[in-house]
Parts: structure tokens; sequence; C-alpha cells
């Protein structure tokens, strides 16, 4: 099987950087861990591919869940959430989410954030997928995301003038800086990144950031596949940036279809509508063809099952219709409230000449959310030393083979201050010392621009929603040939550019999650295999661990659930 390489090729390093720790990302949990470190290190330096405010953060409509409400209980959130992981959460991560999260989020809200409250003052919660309470705080009805990435880039730019912080905007991390590799060839601990500043910036060109750790906090996937409601940034990069330094990347077969995204069509490509989980936790009904309600029957919940298990029943729907398309029906719900209570979805369908209180909404799932990414402990540590990893990037346990509807926020809230302490702690002790970078050895790689929608289309074929031996081991080897083509050391006619390293990170994502879903040989949570449509605990309660020996070949091995 062709190799994976263990660096990008880029041009060599102009100018240098130092802090004691670099953070990968500004979406909620980067910027979370960045807030946190100003306060404890010497300096923090940030690290975003667009302006702040671009973060995945954004584009979160649905909410942020915990147990505020005085009837509500941490244990019972935890238990929705082992549910909805299908047996594959760490039950340690998931109790570090649920009793720490109410506290975060009134930490965020002391950080600015606005939440929509009662009469009382007290956040008004609603209900989500998968959740027996209601636990999902919201704000203007359905723009939360945004309203949380507001708060903290308000917070980060008031102290931009604090000597112990400096923001490098407009910038893609390339690859992570390793120190000299160990007895057994592997690399060393990451002491920085190389990165491209892109356009006007502080910095021009590629350079070279060292520091003692590194936050990776790059955010999600989306772009490996044809379709997805993630933004154009979402190419994979830390987790790419992780398996190339030498880090262990886990549950990549586990990548979570929104049912409900807007259908625009068989042509639509890139970043899709998100008709928000929330409109169903409001009442709405998914209706088939013949304006029937589906998932009554099908699970207890109905439309508030789980994720996987709604997009599952949405794609069996249209196979037995021969359709593209199922409906989602608000019309009961009366135009008033759909009006106030989802305003940034009524003006993106009113765009497109979809009246939301009066007109059934067609939906199909399409990729949202990733719960793989870098292996983490409980404090974000990384396999590798000085690696740190929260958000979408982690692989933290939290999630299991299934997100629980608005877990990913308070995660990126939860973790990143648990990594930000630790980093610092482990800073200020002296365990963890700035080390000098080296260049790692083998082949560098670099993918153009235009192979993006070929490997989008393999891994949408191979790796969707239901997945058989056959189309993966043919993904697996498509992608290895693709790999192999570009296995090259000086990519003769390729410029070293930003198109292209997001596009060999799309490229290594896709592999990986390939690989990943043909090894596991079940079903479950959101992978979906036809020809083995049980699930097993016997071979597979374990997490696929992910990683590469020192001349680039991919290992798979079985880790636990807990991490020590």
């Amino acid at each position: 099987m062709t190799r994976f390489v263990q660096r990008l090729s880029a041009p060599a390093t102009g100018w240098t950087a130092t802090a004691d720790v670099i953070v990968v990302g500004s979406g909620i949990a980067g910027l979370t861990a960045a807030l946190e470190l100003r306060r404890v290190v010497g300096k923090v330096l940030i690290v975003t591919k667009g302006p702040l405010s671009s973060g995945n953060t954004v584009w979160a409509q649905g909410g942020i869940a915990a147990a505020l409400d005085p009837e509500d209980t941490a244990e019972e959130h935890l238990q929705d959430t082992l549910v909805a992981g299908a047996g594959l959460c760490s039950e340690q991560a998931v109790r570090a989410l649920v009793t720490e999260g109410p506290e975060r989020v009134r930490k965020l809200v002391d950080r600015g954030a606005h939440f929509d409250t009662q009469a009382d003052g007290s956040i008004t919660l609603t209900r989500e997928g998968g959740h027996h309470r209601d636990r999902i705080a919201h704000a203007g009805g359905d723009a939360t995301g945004a309203e949380i990435s507001r708060a903290l880039v308000a917070r980060l730019e008031s102290v931009r003038s604090d000597p112990h912080i400096e923001v490098i905007e407009n910038a893609m991390v390339v690859d992570l800086l390793t120190a000299a590799p160990d007895a057994d060839g592997r690399p060393g601990p990451v002491c920085g990144v190389t990165l491209h500043v892109i356009g006007e910036g502080t910095r021009d060109g590629v350079g070279a950031a060292l520091a003692k750790a590194v936050v990776v906090a790059t955010g999600g996937i989306g772009q490996v596949y044809l379709s997805s409601t993630n933004p154009a940034s979402a190419t994979g990069d830390g987790v790419a940036a992780g398996l190339r330094a030498g880090a262990a990347i886990a549950d990549m077969e586990f990548v979570q279809f929104h049912p409900t995204v807007l259908w625009q069509g068989a042509a639509a490509r890139g970043q899709q509508p998100l008709i928000s989980e929330a409109v169903r936790g409001e009442g709405a009904y998914l209706l088939n063809a013949a304006g029937e309600r589906f998932m009554v029957g099908r699970h207890e919940l109905a439309e508030l099952a789980p994720r996987d298990v709604v997009s599952r029943n949405i794609v069996r729907v249209m196979e037995e219709e021969g359709s593209e398309n199922v409906f989602l029906d608000c019309r009961h719900l009366g135009e008033s409230f759909v009006h106030e209570r989802f305003p940034t979805i009524w003006d993106r369908l009113e765009e497109r000449g979809i009246d939301m209180a009066h007109d059934l909404i067609p939906v199909a799932p399409a990729q949202h959310f990733h719960s793989g990414g870098i292996l983490t402990e409980l404090h974000g540590r990384s396999t590798l030393r000085g690696l740190y990893a929260v958000g979408e990037s982690a692989c933290s346990g939290v999630h299991g083979a299934n997100r629980l509807a608005s877990n990913s926020l308070v995660e990126g809230l939860v973790f990143a201050t648990r990594a930000a302490a630790d980093a610092a702690s482990l800073v200020a002790d002296g365990t963890l010392t700035q080390a000098e970078p080296v260049v790692r050895q083998g082949p560098a790689s670099l993918v153009p621009a235009t192979m993006r929608p070929r490997i989008q289309q393999i891994a949408h074929k191979g790796a969707g929603p239901f997945r058989t031996a056959a189309g993966l081991a043919t993904a697996v080897t498509a992608l290895a040939d693709i790999r192999g083509r570009f296995h090259t050391m000086d990519a003769p006619g390729v410029m070293p550019q930003v198109a292209e390293w997001e596009t060999s990170n799309v490229l290594a994502c896709a592999s990986l999650i390939s690989e990943a879903a043909l090894a596991r040989e079940e079903s479950r949570g959101g992978h979906q295999r036809t020809d083995f449509p049980e699930t097993d605990d016997v071979r597979f309660k374990v997490r696929l661990a992910a990683s590469l020996d020192p001349d680039g070949h991919l290992g798979l091995t079985a880790a636990p659930l807990e991490l020590e």
C-alpha cells in the first residue's frame, strides 16, 4: 500500500516567531484556550486561517447543551450522551463534560455571550434529538454560534495590546514542527509550526513559530465530502498535520451526517444550508413523498431520535420511494413563532423562495460533524509530547460513535479549559521546554487543487452514510493511487500554496476515514456497513487508532475507550 508522507512540500521558512504556547484555530475551542492561556503563560500565539471571527463556531445554529435547569442533572446528560455514542464514549470524558459544562457556560456569559432568556432572566432551554430534557441554551433563536464567536472575539480584541498574546490572522499552518526522532525513528516532541501568511498580514510568506506546546483547534473535515454544512475552511488541516507529525488519530470512521440539510438538487456542492435540529426540537415533522410522518414507530423519540438514526431512516425512505429528498414540515408551528425562533433559517430559506411557515422544506442528509480526530486524554494531551488537540479536531472520547446534539460547543469549552490549564502547568514546572526542530525525513507531498473534486467523489461514494467492503476497498485503492502519484519531494509543476496544502490534507483525511471504515466490520453510530449490519462488541468496542511508522506506513491498532 502507498505510504503516507510526513511533511508537505513548502518553501523554506523566511521568518521566526516564538511563544510559550501556540493555539491553532479561532472557533470556540481555540479562542477559549487562548483566553485561558494568556493569564498563566508568558506568551500565547494564536494562528487562524482567516480573520478571528471565521472559526467553524460561527455556523452553529442549534445551541449548547448543559444541565442548567434545576430539575435536570449531570447524570441524565451523561446517560443521553452515552446512549447516542453507541457504546464507544469514554465515560470519564463524558463525566467531565456534563459536570463542568454548566460552569463553563456561565463563564461564557461572564465573557459577554448573550443567550436567549425567560422573563425572569434565566436562560431559555429547549430540546434537541437524543435529549430527554430541555437543556439546550441558544442565542438569537438560531444564531448561537455567531453570538458565542462574537463574544469571544470581542474579549480577545479587548486584550490585543496585552504583551502576553499575539494573533496572526489569515495564516495557514502547513505542518507541525518536531524535535529529533527517538531511538525507534519516530518524530520527537512537537515544538512549533510552519505557517504561511495569506495576503496581507503581520508577516508574509512561510515562517516558523516555535513553542513549548501547540494546541490544535482547527475544526472539522467537511470538505472531504461533496456536500457538507461545514465552511470551505474545514479541510482537516489539524488532523492531517497531526498524522504527519506522528500523533495517533482515532475514530476517523465516525462521520455524522446531519439529517436535515436543505436539498438544493443533485448538482449542489460545497457548504449547504443547515436546517437546525432545534426546528424538530420545537415540533417540526419529517414527511415522506406521500406527506406521511415516517419516524413515528421507527424510534421512541420519533423525529428527535439521535442524528444517525434519523439520517439512516431518511436514506431508507428515499431508497424505498426512489426520491432524492424528504420534507420538513413546520406549518403547524405558526408563522410568528417560527419567524421569531428561527430568524436566520427563515432568511436563508426566504432567499431561496421557501416560506418555512407555509411551505414544506426539502431536506436530505449531508456531512455535518466528525467524531474522530487527534486522539487525546482527559486534558487534551495527544500521544505526541507537546501536542494538544481540542474541539472537533480532537477525539476526546466524548462523542463515541455519534455526537449527541449540541454537545460540540460545550466540549470545546470544557476541554479547551482543561488543555490550557494542563499546558500552562507543564510549561511552568519545566516538563515542557523549547526543543530544537529538525526536518522529518522522507519524501514530501503536494496534491494539486484540481484533484479535490475527484477525492470528494471517492469519499462520498465509498464512505458515505452506508458503506460496504467492496465500496470501501475501491475507495482505499483509489485514494492510495492519488497519494502515490504525488508522493514526491519536488511535486513538479505544482506550486506550494494554500489550495494545494488544503487538498493534500483533504486527501489524508479521506484516506484515514476509508481505511478505518474498511477495518471496522460492524455497524455502530455514524458508521453503517450494509454487509455487517450488527454491532460487534466482542471485536469492536474499542477505538481504531491510526498512526504512521517511521517509513510512513499506516497502522491501525485497538485503543481502549479510557485513556490514562
